[in-house]
């Protein structure tokens, strides 16, 4: 096999790039791109990788990714930059003096997360260092270049080892691949996902690339019929589409498989078209027009367009027997079709034949269901900041010194982080340091810090430790440690608590005082006929476990209460009993009692069963007369 020959000229490079860039740069921009690629060259120039080949042609390969997302000069100089400072570390200046703030922060934005140790071992980890990305950069931007660094990484990974595939594999489709569809960049999201799956699983990708390969003319064939019916059918209704088929990505079917347990020969739905058309209105009117022409597939159809994914995606799907097979159809407009493609990166794109002025906000759709756009005009700066803050919510996100993930609430300090790494090192803080330097305890961390934990073993919790911590963990750690050990501790917040439910049980029990001793004179003239059988009763059973509070011993005739007990089935108090005022929760624990009334019904129940028991014992004398035991 023929090596494939690499252009490795600058001049011819940095040609090809603005060739590719169909005009879209203004005569500024494009100066101020070439200056930034002589930079680099002047700065890099000399530099080869470990294959042999120059280092400028990975920083060139992240521009092309970042130009072909339609992102601006900035953004493509910073793609030329991306990796500069593991070159030089002191350039920073040089390059915010020459090519300004905004290409410098993404470039220091993009050293940083180089420099991270991104191991994830969880989904919840993985989650956290996502949440962390966003938290970690001003400008979204670093994400947009280091996705396209990574991309083009895992389109290189032939030359590395085999342990280092799989381990930049698993980073891409924990972290990477996710974030992409965040962002709802679905064509990078999709390449890398199937890259991934080459290097982490090579053989179920082999056997999924020669199921799809095969019988390839005969599924062009299949495709091509079901195209034509369609283009006959949108003309006649006089819509104008363009479409296009595919077959599915290698991961979605590797996906399909898992979760079906099946082998890729018996998945049938694997094609799919896509039809794109001008108007919102038109594509509905097209779903009735595919639905004219073959079965829907019954729970198959999906309106996107009515509710978006969370990422802004935006769509109509409708699954339909075409010749006895299913196929995929999903139906979009022109400008739902750059957003799903491009997601976040689409509101860079630029008008045609116009001096690049930004697409108006008004007339793309809401990226991500994030954000409501308040004016007709957004400035770049503005968005990606609203952007990253909807992102992160109330959450901050920062580091041990072995670079993992810890997430706490916003407010949240180091003695909070101390007990989310372990409860004995929350006990044993003295002092803590951010960044290497120290900090005062309870003053609230930073996103992105990295913290280290001092600790002796002399130390212990305190009540001001109570008091200022966020978390609960911190909190309840803190607090039954002073419980068992600080006799000086006073829990104000749990005697309030206290003195609350106290009050509320005694107005509970007063009511039903009340309720009990009004019942009670009114059946006090009736008393001589009342026969009270000694039992307690709820609704019409006696038949339950009863405990007579000894407190109070109430008498039967006497107003009572009762509540559920832990381990000693209903318990019975006098309703006026102080021990009842104190019970915790005594209006979800308490049951309605009465004394039972009803001696005759319950005295030929008690009789009977007496007679029973009886009967049996006189059984079990004659059987032992008879049967003696042998000695």
């Amino acid at each position: 096999m023929q090596p494939t020959y690499v252009e490795t000229d600058p001049q011819k490079l940095i040609d090809s790039f603005f060739a590719e860039s169909e005009g879209r740069f203004s005569a500024e921009d494009e100066k101020k791109i070439r200056t930034a690629w002589n930079y680099l060259l002047e700065k890099t120039g000399n530099l080869k990788r470990k294959c042999g080949l120059p280092y400028y042609l990975h920083p060139m390969r992240v521009a092309k990714l970042l130009n072909q997302s339609q992102l601006d000069a900035d953004t493509i100089i910073a793609g030329f930059f991306h990796n500069i400072l593991e070159v030089d570390s002191n350039c920073l200046s040089e390059i915010r003096e020459l090519f300004g703030d905004s290409v410098a922060n993404i470039c220091n934005g993009t050293a940083k997360i180089t420099s991270l140790k991104i191991n994830s071992k969880t989904l919840r980890e993985a989650d956290s260092i996502r949440k962390m990305l966003f938290a970690m950069v001003d400008d979204i931007r670093v994400i947009l270049v280091k996705l396209a660094d990574r991309l083009d990484r895992m389109r290189n990974l032939r030359s590395v080892s085999p342990e280092a595939q799989r381990a930049v594999a698993k980073e891409v489709i924990d972290i990477w691949c996710p974030l992409a569809s965040r962002l709802g960049m679905a064509d990078v999201k999709s390449e890398m996902e199937d890259l991934s799956l080459k290097y982490s699983n090579p053989e179920a990708f082999q056997q999924i690339k020669t199921i799809v390969s095969q019988k390839k003319e005969e599924r062009a064939e299949y495709l091509n019929t079901a195209v034509k019916k369609i283009y006959t059918a949108t003309e006649k209704a006089g819509i104008q589409v363009s479409i296009t088929s595919r077959a599915k990505h290698f991961y979605s079917i590797y996906q399909k498989m898992r979760k079906r347990n099946k082998e890729p020969s018996e998945l049938y739905d694997l094609l799919a078209l896509r039809i794109i058309c001008k108007e919102t209105s038109d594509c509905y009117t097209l779903v009735g027009i595919v639905h004219g022409l073959w079965k829907p597939m019954d729970g198959r159809f999906k309106d996107y367009i009515a509710m978006p994914k969370a990422n802004g995606y935006q769509s109509l799907h409708t699954t339909v027997i075409c010749e006895g097979k299913p196929l995929e159809i999903q139906i979009r407009t022109e400008n739902m079709h750059t957003i799903a493609e491009h997601g976040v990166a689409s509101h860079w794109l630029y008008k045609k034949g116009t001096n690049h002025d930004m697409v108006k906000a008004e007339n793309l759709s809401i990226i991500n269901q994030l954000k409501k756009l308040r004016t007709e005009k957004l400035n770049d700066e503005a968005f990606f900041n609203e952007l990253k803050n909807e992102l992160l919510g109330d959450s901050i996100f920062v580091f041990t010194p072995k670079g993992d993930v810890k997430e706490l609430p916003a407010g949240a300090n180091a003695i909070d982080f101390a007990y989310a790494i372990h409860s004995a090192v929350g006990e044993k803080i003295v002092g803590a340091k951010a960044d290497g330097k120290i900090i005062p305890l309870t003053v609230p961390l930073k996103n992105t810090q990295i913290i280290e934990i001092l600790t002796n073993p002399q130390a212990h919790p305190t009540q001001s430790q109570y008091k200022a911590v966020k978390t609960s963990k911190a909190r309840q750690k803190i607090h039954s440690w002073l419980m068992e050990n600080d006799p000086t501790f006073v829990d104000k917040d749990a005697i309030a608590k206290r003195e609350a439910e106290i009050a509320a049980n005694t107005l509970h029990s007063q009511q039903i005082a009340e309720q009990r001793a009004q019942e009670g004179r009114h059946r006090k003239h009736k008393k001589d006929e009342i026969n009270y059988t000694g039992r307690i009763r709820i609704d019409d059973t006696t038949n339950f476990l009863v405990t007579i509070a000894q407190c109070c011993n109430p008498k039967p005739g006497d107003p009572i209460v009762g509540y559920v007990s832990r381990n000693r089935g209903i318990t019975v108090h006098e309703a006026s009993c102080l021990t009842f005022l104190r019970i915790p929760n005594i209006e979800e624990r308490s049951v309605r009692v009465e004394w039972d009334t009803s001696p005759k019904v319950h005295d030929e129940k008690e009789n009977a069963k007496e007679t029973k028991v009886k009967e049996h014992a006189k059984e079990k004398s004659a059987e032992k007369t008879r049967f003696p035991r042998q000695r």
